[in-house]
């Protein structure tokens, strides 16, 4: 595999379950590298099994590593590991995340389908895509690939550690468990485990995908076109965008405008225009990511709940040396301001480092990536 950069969500690249060759160093133009991760002998145990072979897909940008400036950005719920190209307005030079003076990172996460083993990827035991075969994992597993990705790339202690969303609740297992890995520590629009409603939400998802008859149990690699429940993963994403976006933000938008010149075939159908850009985004989606990897993701994300994994909430934020920002949205159903005030509330009864900031322009849970302009001044402060 050369250096070359990997261009589009899809690339085709080689066996990226197996064996893929190491690239190590920096990468100021932000060149999709991979690295084979050394594993214990027998493999990696996960949650669900043991993976024989993990390989890491990842992006390095920025200054030189100099050891007291890397800054590891775990992505979202769908991301991957181009993060300055999902988060423009965060990552540059002069930025937030200044390439002038940080060397920042960042990994597509277990179970992907950006390039991280995951799976779609090839089963050393049968030669053929893991399909139904890919193990469970918990978020504290990926985690693990994460440090283990870290240290085989030579990074060591960071100096700060940033997730939003299901990247922040990365950040959250992390700082808990390893709290000598970081000095700082940025969560936003996250939690210490998805509330009810959310579950709720993804449950959905998961039925859709599920019971769409091109599904086949998730071997459906080499059926067909070989991209299995396309309707049912486009529904599911629709579900999803609903939650991203704040009904003030949909009203403003759409209006309950219907569809100009739209001559629908169906006896229900897209009549309204909120209807076609949920559509829309259904569609987009499908052209990008693999259902099985959503649903290891999300089930990962749902399973996670670090108050059970420590004994209580207070218990799990006494671990935490990192000096910590905690970030609420405004109109966020899946990680309500209430759910941020609780990390916040659990650091600062253990007498720990934290300052709490709501933030809001009324687009919900995914004015992080959209609108981060009060997010760049809070955390450009802190990385000071």
């Amino acid at each position: 595999m050369s250096d070359s950069c990997i261009r589009g969500e899809m690339a085709d690249t080689p066996d990226l379950g197996s064996g893929a060759e190491r690239h190590v160093g920096s990468s100021p133009t932000g060149c999709t590298k991979y690295v084979s991760l050394p594993l214990p002998e027998g493999g990696l145990k996960v949650w669900g099994g043991v993976l024989k072979e993990i390989t890491v897909a990842y992006n390095e940008y920025g200054a030189e590593n100099t050891g007291d400036n890397v800054i590891y950005i775990c992505h979202a719920l769908t991301g991957d590991s181009k993060v300055a190209e999902w988060w423009p307005k965060m990552v540059g030079e002069g930025k937030t995340f200044d390439l002038n003076r940080f060397h920042i990172v960042c990994a597509n996460v277990l179970g992907g389908c950006m390039g991280t083993t995951g799976p779609a990827s090839i089963n050393p035991d049968t030669g053929k895509p893991y399909g139904s075969k890919f193990p469970k994992y918990a978020m504290s597993d990926a985690v693990d690939v994460f440090r283990l990705f870290l240290k085989t790339i030579g990074v060591g202690k960071l100096y700060a550690l940033v997730g939003g969303s299901y990247g922040g609740m990365q950040v959250v297992e992390w700082m808990c468990r390893y709290p000598n890995e970081m000095e700082r520590a940025v969560i936003i629009g996250a939690s210490a485990s998805m509330n009810t409603q959310a579950l709720a939400y993804d449950a959905l998802q998961k039925r859709v995908i599920v019971n769409d008859p091109e599904y086949h149990g998730g071997d459906y690699y080499e059926i067909g076109d070989g991209k299995g429940p396309k309707e049912g993963l486009s529904v599911a994403r629709q579900i999803a965008h609903i939650t991203y976006l704040s009904r003030d933000y949909l009203e403003n938008k759409f209006h309950r405008e219907k569809q100009e010149n739209w001559v629908n075939p169906l006896p229900f159908g897209e009549d309204y225009q909120v209807e076609s850009y949920f559509q829309y985004q259904g569609k987009k989606f499908v052209g990008r990511f693999d259902a099985n990897s959503y649903l290891h993701i999300v089930d990962a994300m749902d399973r996670f709940d670090v108050a059970k994994e420590f004994g209580s909430l207070e218990k799990a934020m006494a671990n935490v040396a990192a000096k910590v920002r905690v970030f609420s949205l405004d109109e966020d159903v899946l990680f309500t301001e209430e759910q941020s005030k609780a990390i916040y509330e659990a650091l600062r009864a253990s007498g720990k480092d934290v300052e709490y900031h709501h933030v809001s322009t009324g687009s919900g849970h995914d004015q992080f990536l959209t609108h981060p302009e009060d997010l760049a001044r809070y955390i450009g402060e802190f990385l000071k």
